[in-house]
Parts: structure tokens; C-alpha cells; sequence
């Protein structure tokens, strides 16, 4: 059979416009105000990350991608899976390390990628189609927390949830998240998951809060999101960006800040929001793990840890997980 690109779209014609004036409405009537870092990725907010990723302070990406260089060809053999599916694979950058050796492995035949964005699937796939003419391409536009792209596709199958988006997840959440994976995987299959570690702070806050300030920038470009998606009149300049390390926690949360007392219109919603000075809204929670930890959450949800490969530094690591008892 003669590999094939495919598209199917998960999300009603309404998701975007109904999720963000949901989450709006909930998080900014909130004590405290918080949004979800689901809008930060408008089109701008998109370009903004790709370069945070190249800041000197910013060392998951490149550390995950130091990782998946020298350990793919163990991860395909340790799987050998015929279909790979992956999380929120954006611009499937990285995932060309997995597709490498698992192809050179030999059972390879499927990637399915999962993400909200259907431009950004479309022209990843274009790029894979060109770089991987035998490699089947079965592209879905979806929200992982409903769909995990595992519906219908063959295996063994490797789930790779790579980036640290994991720790964008509240641990209930996050607790739920890994049992509905163990629940949809089959023997044979794996989970990949890339998870950011427990470091010193000052490392930790400076990859949230870069001396160019482009992180600031994309903190604050989730103001402009709603002025534009929902007619509100927020001034990013009326905030500042703020990172803090919550010890106890062990996770950054990053906020805006209101520089002085404000009321802000948000008319779609029929909405008024009052600040007081210094009053933060909270925009983001990324969660650091230990090597136990994850090997206890993962085996609550009914997942075993086999593998554990971290970077020199051991400021990351990639875990492969396989069904509890497969």
C-alpha cells in the first residue's frame, strides 16, 4: 500500500472562539485570576516561543534534543512499534530523531500527530511526506485531554508526550491524564515522556524570566489574544512579567503583574475586570519532577518505568513507560 497523508479534524467549527471565551470567563472572574497556557500560541505568541527556545537561558529544548540525538535508536529498541503517536507535535522538529531510528529499526509504517493547530500539521506533514516518502502520515487535529490519537492505529505503538508539557498539567489532572493513558495502551506499547527535573532555582527562574525579555514579551502576548479574540481592552504595558520558583511545589508559575489599580473591558463577555495594584493573573504552571516521582506517578496510573535517560547535567530526562504487567 502506498503511504498517504491524511487529515481528520476532531474540533467543532466553534472550539477556539467558545474554549477562549469559557476560559476567560472562568479564570478572569477567579480568586486569584489565572488563564490556561493555552493562549499564548497564537500565531505570534508561536513565533515568540521558537525564540525562546534558542535563549541561552532556555535549556529544555535543546537538552531533550541532545537527549533523543543519543538515545533514540535505544528507544525504537526497546519498542520496535509500527505506528509512533505524538502529543501536541507542533512543527515535528524533534520528532525526526524518533522517526529516524525507529524507521532503521524496521517496523515503522504510521506517525500520527496530535495537535490543535491544523496549519502547523499540514506543514510538518508536507516537510515529513518530502523527507520520509514511506512513512504513512495520518495527521489529527484534536485536543490531546480528549483525544490521544491512539483510536483505530496499529501496533506496537510508542505515545510520545515530549517538550515538558506534561508539567503544564495540576498533579489531579496530570494524575488523570497518565491513567487514561494507561488505559488506552495495549501490551507491547510505550509511553516517551519528556519531563523537565527539579534544579536550582536560579536556573530555573532564568529560563522563565531571559535577560532579552522575550519571555516577558510572550507572557503578555496572551493579553493581546484576548483583545483580539474577545474585544477586550487590556494593555500589556498596565502589567509586568513575573516567574517565581514555588519550593513546596516544586513547579514556576509564571504571572502578569498590574503595575497599578485598572478596570478592564472585556465586551464579548459582557465583562468588567478590576485589578488592584500588584494583583497577579496567573498564566502558567510548570511543574519539575525527580526521577521518583515520576516513577510513582506513572505507576499509580497503572504504568511501569523501564527506562530513565537523563542529559550529563541531568537537568531533563526522557522516561520510557510500558502497561503495567504487558
Amino acid at each position: 500500500m502506498t503511504p498517504t497523508f491524511t487529515l481528520e479534524n476532531r474540533l467543532p467549527a466553534d472550539y477556539f472562539t467558545e474554549a477562549l471565551r469559557s476560559d476567560a470567563l472562568h479564570g478572569l472572574t477567579a480568586h486569584p485570576k489565572s488563564l490556561p497556557p493555552t493562549w499564548f500560541y497564537d500565531a505570534h505568541g508561536s513565533d515568540l516561543f521558537e525564540q525562546i527556545t534558542a535563549l541561552p537561558e532556555y535549556y529544555p529544548t535543546r537538552t531533550e534534543h541532545g537527549i533523543l540525538t543519543a538515545r533514540a535508536p535505544e528507544i525504537a529498541a526497546a519498542v520496535h512499534a509500527r505506528t509512533l503517536v505524538e502529543l501536541g507535535s507542533g512543527s515535528s522538529v524533534k520528532t525526526r530523531l524518533l522517526l529516524d531510528a525507529m524507521l532503521a529499526a524496521g517496523p515503522l509504517r504510521e506517525y500520527v500527530p496530535v495537535d490543535v493547530s491544523e496549519s502547523a500539521l499540514r506543514q510538518a506533514a508536507k516537510g515529513l511526506g518530502q523527507s520520509y516518502p514511506d512513512l504513512g502520515v495520518h495527521a489529527l487535529v484534536a485536543d490531546f485531554h480528549q483525544h490521544l490519537g491512539l483510536a483505530g492505529t496499529r501496533g506496537p505503538r510508542l505515545l510520545a508526550f515530549l517538550g515538558g508539557t506534561i508539567g503544564n498539567l495540576l498533579p489531579e489532572a496530570r494524575a488523570a491524564f497518565l491513567a487514561r493513558v494507561a488505559a488506552e495502551l495495549e501490551p507491547g506499547d510505550a509511553l516517551l515522556l519528556g519531563t523537565d527535573l527539579v534544579k536550582d532555582p536560579a536556573t530555573l527562574v532564568a529560563a522563565y524570566d531571559d535577560s532579552a525579555g522575550v519571555t516577558a514579551e510572550f507572557n503578555k502576548n496572551v493579553l493581546s489574544v484576548l483583545d483580539h479574540g474577545l474585544d477586550a481592552d487590556f494593555a500589556p504595558d498596565d502589567f509586568r512579567h513575573v516567574a517565581v520558583w514555588d519550593a513546596e511545589h516544586e513547579w514556576i508559575e509564571m504571572r502578569l503583574r498590574a503595575l497599578h489599580p485598572l478596570s478592564v473591558k472585556v465586551r464579548e463577555l459582557d465583562l468588567v475586570v478590576f485589578f488592584e495594584e500588584g494583583e497577579d493573573l496567573h498564566t502558567e504552571t510548570s511543574a519539575k519532577f525527580r526521577e521518583q516521582g515520576v516513577r510513582d506517578e506513572l505507576q499509580r496510573a497503572g504504568l511501569t518505568l523501564r527506562h530513565w535517560w537523563t542529559d550529563p547535567a541531568e537537568q531533563y530526562a526522557l522516561s520510557l513507560s510500558f502497561p503495567a504487567g504487558g
